[in-house]
């Protein structure tokens, strides 16, 4: 068929849909030089007509045309509103496979909406006529043909760092207007509010026209922007606009900050963005750095991929409530079937009412099933900006989805989605973050609806989020001063990525005085100097021991394997099983790359255990599946041939460099060399990977006096320790600074 019969053929039809559809599909087909459905899959199993028509107790189908891998295809009346077929497309996209095209047609155009993940969407619109033109007529070759030609190019990653770079400079320009939580809430009500205006939650085009009337007169911008939060804080009016009810915590009457003309133009410049397909995993990391002067560094950088928490999410959250919907829907299949066997041959009064009976004891099964996902509580205690959060709430929302809809299939009543924020719980110290969190959280939630075609707006839009917490995680400091361990909410599902910081490197991150009081508090129960993250993993032990949580799955720095840190997993072995675990990965910890340990545990779990994506018999807790190293015992014939090499405790290394010119020194005033006290030093990394090139000042056997004699040594130490100390805002109180903390005479004698 030529594209020119193919328009005098249809541009007469006065078909209606049903008697145009199948037809006209048909023509295409030859159009384009493509089977049709039945001459292409003669089993309809990847390409068919009505796809998902055959329900238990009947009802249309999700699509009228579908090709897997390809297209799910919709067709309307002529004239009608191709809006609410492409919605149909959208909101059954799961139960038809997610295919990477959209098209809803109503004979007279042909509308084509691209659907990739994590691709901007994109959308083309095609009239009868224009088949004629061979560009516009090969798009609908590549729908049938070639789908991704029709790829878009633009990433949501992309369109997202364009948002945090130029809404960010804004931020950087507010610093020191008000104090920090001040200016991060009213970053976070713009953020909001750009986000709500590209998604058609605020009046079409208010939101801009506010911002171009702050570039002619800044001064009026912050009462214009004061009476517009006021609206959105309870709904109402604003510029002769309805305004919906938002709050949730977000439009709390906080006052909107001064903004000066420089301000105005960057406001200019994000309103030209298309906030709707900000990612809020990228966007809350990447302003988190902008906003926390200590992160700065970190621009640029990359971040977490959301692949990897699924790796937390989907095993700790997921599995078990899945395997709850598979077994609810086995139950409400077999009631379905056997009811419609039963009607069979049944005059229609008796037949509808077998069929009700067994729908509502369906319906009964299915409803308890999303009461229990509606109840349920997944909490971050070390929450970020709340990325872990925003993607088991993802999660959870598609599996409601997903019950509603295979309940439909089996022919139950449509149900409407209520799973929403207030299944989250959340603990941040840090207030900037705490505040992202809550804000990506409401962006995830709203995207959700829109991507799934549910436009119904709850009220207020923003559900409260005041579970996400900005304190302390591991203690709480009483209005007594007296300090305790801090409490946990009860909540089903413990996920997470806590701080990583080592061991060692506690007072220097934390200060002396917040370490001691945190070691003191946990004492008996904790390694005083275990990692930070396993402080986490044992209040996450106790949480569940102590029946106010079931599962957990933490992300780890991989030395939690060893040392006094394997201290932490042993105790969860004890009592609790680890069910799945990645000993080795690669993550990115504060934009540097780094390698983790992702550990899942529970008590008494039914899950096969799994170490590195392999089933095992089980996992130890040094995270192998062999012998445990755990139980095995020294060998006498072992002894004096392996020692822990020296440990320094202060800034007694140096660069390379550095010492090469001291080796250069003439003698020393004692007439000894540097060399005597100067040393390559090599630890495990300089082993495993390329060399740092780094030196020891080793002055142990002396005293201060006669360490003070390799003058160019010492005074470099002196000017290390005074670095060293202003870096950290303490003092070096060991008294014998200058030599090394464990100098291991053993190593050295059994060398000699």
């Amino acid at each position: 068929m030529t594209p020119r019969e193919f328009i005098a053929k249809w541009s007469a039809a006065t078909l209606t849909e049903r008697q145009a559809a199948q037809e006209h599909f048909i023509d295409l087909c030859r159009l384009v030089d493509h089977p049709t459905p039945a001459a292409g899959d003669a089993t309809g199993e990847a390409y068919a007509f009505e796809k998902g028509a055959a329900k238990t107790g009947g009802g249309e189908g999700f699509a009228d045309v579908w090709k897997r891998g390809f297209f799910a295809w919709e067709y309307k009346k002529k004239k009608r509103n191709l809006d609410a077929a492409m919605d149909q497309l959208v909101r059954y996209a799961a139960a038809l496979e997610n295919p990477p095209l959209q098209v809803a047609c109503d004979i007279d155009r042909i509308r084509i909406r691209t659907a990739w993940t994590n691709l901007v969407a994109t959308s083309i619109e095609i009239a009868l006529e224009d088949l004629e033109d061979p560009a516009k007529l090969a798009l609908v070759h590549a729908v049938f043909h070639d789908p991704d030609r029709l790829r878009p190019e633009r990433t949501r990653e992309r369109v997202t760092r364009e948002a945090a770079d130029k809404f960010s400079a804004l931020a950087l320009r507010l610093q020191g207007r008000a104090d920090p939580e001040a200016v991060a809430h009213f970053v976070n009500q713009l953020v909001f509010c750009f986000f709500a205006s590209s998604v058609k939650l605020l009046p079409e085009g208010m939101f801009q026209a506010l911002i171009a009337r702050a570039q002619k007169r800044p001064k009026r911008a912050k009462g214009n922007l004061d009476e517009l939060f006021a609206e959105m804080r309870t709904g109402g009016e604003f510029a002769l606009q309805d305004i919906a009810h938002f709050n949730g915590g977000l439009f709390d009457g906080q006052e909107a900050l001064d903004l000066d003309q420089g301000d105005a133009d960057l406001l200019m410049q994000a309103a030209r963005l298309d906030w709707s397909e900000i990612d809020p995993t990228i966007f809350g990391t990447l302003f988190e750095r902008f906003l926390d002067p200590g992160k700065r560094a970190q621009i640029g950088a990359h971040y977490t991929d959301p692949g990897k928490i699924m790796m937390i999410v989907e095993p700790v959250v997921l599995r078990p409530l899945r395997r709850e919907w598979e077994a609810a829907r086995g139950r409400i299949s077999a009631i379905m079937e056997k009811a419609t066997a039963k009607a069979e041959g049944l005059v229609p009064s008796r037949r509808g009412a077998v069929l009700a009976k067994a729908r509502g004891e369906a319906e009964a099964i299915q409803l308890a099933f999303l009461e229990r996902l509606r109840g349920l509580t997944v909490l971050d205690p070390a929450c970020g900006s709340g990325n872990f959060l925003y993607l088991a709430l993802q999660a959870v929302k598609d599996l409601e989805w997903r019950a509603i809809q295979e309940g439909e299939g089996l022919g139950l009543s449509p149900r409407a989605p209520e799973v929403g924020p207030e299944i989250l719980r959340g603990i941040e110290i840090n207030p900037l973050a705490a505040e992202l969190a809550r804000t990506t959280i409401w962006i995830g939630d709203i995207q959700w609806r829109i991507r799934n075609a549910i436009y119904t707006r709850p009220d207020p839009i923003l559900r409260k989020l005041d579970t996400v917490e900005c304190r302390d995680a591991l203690i709480t400091r009483r209005e007594d001063g007296s300090v305790v361990e801090a409490g946990w909410p009860a909540a089903e599902f413990i996920v997470g990525n806590p701080p990583f910081l080592g061991g060692k490197k506690l007072i220097a991150g934390l200060g002396a005085e917040e370490t001691e009081t945190i070691r003191e508090v946990y004492a008996g129960r904790m390694s005083p100097f275990s990692d930070l993250v396993c402080w986490w993993f044992d209040k996450a032990r106790k949480q569940i021991e102590d029946g106010r949580s079931k599962r957990a799955g933490l992300v780890a720095t991989n030395s939690i394997r060893g040392g006094r840190n394997r201290l932490t997993l042993e105790a969860i072995q004890h009592r609790l099983k680890i069910f799945e675990a990645w000993s080795d990965e690669p993550w990115i910890v504060d934009g540097a790359s780094v390698r983790v340990s992702l550990v899942c545990f529970a008590d008494d779990p039914p899950d096969e255990p799994m170490l590195d994506g392999l089933a095992v018999a089980a996992i130890n807790p040094d995270l192998t599946a062999d012998l445990p190293i755990t139980i095995a015992r020294r060998l006498g014939e072992n002894a004096d041939v392996s020692f822990i090499g020296i440990q320094k405790s202060g800034p007694l290394d140096v660069p390379g460099a550095v010492a090469r010119r001291l080796l250069k020194e003439p003698l020393n005033v004692n007439g000894r060399p540097n060399s005597d006290v100067l040393s390559p030093w090599w630890i495990g990394i300089d082993v495993t990977r390329r060399p740092r090139d780094y030196w020891i000042i080793n002055f142990n056997g002396l005293d201060e006096g006669a360490a003070a004699r390799f003058e160019a040594p010492f005074e470099v130490l002196r000017r290390e320790i005074e670095m060293y100390e202003a870096e950290r805002g303490r003092k070096i109180t060991r008294a014998d600074y200058w030599r090394l903390w464990r100098s291991r005479p053993e190593l050295f004698g059994a060398l000699a």
